[in-house]
């Protein structure tokens, strides 16, 4: 599995890492910062942040001996744009189904009158 948005999708799948992600849209944290409300060990939260990484989605820097995660929002965007191109799709089946329902309405409306 290599293309990108395959990768996105992947990491995505997973609840924890979706959890790691929502915390560092609030900002960057360290390793343990990330791991502390996961009922995990920290080598397991690591093996998260590297498929999160490998994704594209975090990256991870040093400064002198913080190492901090950062959120890369560009894979998100990317993945939001391939589902984009599905709702005009299902956009036209709701109107679709919002007009059926509508004749039926009208059609209880004139037995009833």
């Amino acid at each position: 599995m290599s293309d990108p948005l395959s990768l996105t999708f992947a990491a995505l799948a997973d609840p924890t890492r979706r959890a790691i992600l929502a915390r560092l849209s609030e900002g960057d944290a360290t390793v343990n910062e990330i791991a502390a409300p996961f009922a995990m060990s920290l080598p397991a939260v690591s093996k998260h942040l590297k498929v999160l990484e490998t994704a594209g989605l975090i990256t991870r820097s040093r400064t002198a001996q913080w190492r901090p995660c950062h959120l890369e929002a560009t894979p998100l965007k990317d993945a939001n744009g391939w589902i984009s191109n599905y709702r005009h799709f299902w956009e036209a089946s709701f109107d679709r189904l919002d007009d059926y329902l509508k004749e039926l309405q009208a059609g209880d409306r004139d037995k009833k009158s």
